[in-house]
């Protein structure tokens, strides 16, 4: 007979449910403060009571669903912000990371809208020294360009590169990188859905 089993048979218990539930009744009875506030741990807890000639608990874990998302729509000014530190505090946004819900393998995040990001700052060389590649899929179709060509060209995409490398590589992350709304100038076409103002410079 093993250890765990001998205890089971000491305790009058002949099976490991029996064991378990008598364990769960003996903590109960020493915890007065928790058989006082029983329906408020039921209710924000989700831990079920069952009566069955003694009081067990039963714990769930609560998994949030994406549908559980609020959602919320937040402006972002641009105007002289370095643009890793934006990049990384509206990628924490669009993930869910600010929120009690986030759950890495669910979209829990807001929405974000980037105005004046033509005004976007690079600090030290990055200007001219950090430089941006894409390819055609033929021989000799390396492309490249600077940053400063291509927030010249392009200021959106220099916010949405240093995002999208912050996010997750894979579904997830394209879903959660689709609620990232980027515009060179102060005007921006969502002011029905009323985002409201955040301060991340």
């Amino acid at each position: 007979m093993g250890c765990a089993q001998k205890k089971r048979w000491a305790a009058g218990c002949r099976t490991l449910n029996d064991y378990s539930r008598a364990v769960s009744v003996t903590a109960l009875e020493h915890s007065s403060f928790f058989l006082t506030h029983a329906p408020l741990f039921v209710k924000n807890s989700r831990l079920l009571l069952f009566n069955q000639g003694r009081d067990i608990v039963k714990k769930y874990t609560y998994s949030p669903k994406s549908s559980d998302n609020p959602n919320q729509w937040y402006l972002v000014d641009a105007n002289g912000a370095v643009l890793g530190r934006l990049a990384s505090q509206i990628a924490a946004r669009l993930r869910g990371k600010t929120s009690p819900l986030f759950s890495p393998h669910e979209d829990m995040g807001d929405s974000v809208v980037v105005i004046n990001a033509e005004k976007i700052r690079l600090t030290g060389n990055k200007l001219q020294e950090k430089m941006y590649y894409h390819h055609s899929g033929y021989p000799g179709g390396l492309k490249s360009i600077n940053a400063e060509k291509l927030l010249q060209k392009r200021p959106q995409d220099v916010l949405r590169f240093a995002v999208k490398g912050m996010l997750p590589k894979n579904s997830l992350g394209r879903k959660m990188l689709g609620k990232l709304k980027i515009y060179a100038g102060p005007e921006h076409p969502h002011e029905a859905q009323q985002p409201a103002a955040l301060d991340l410079a």
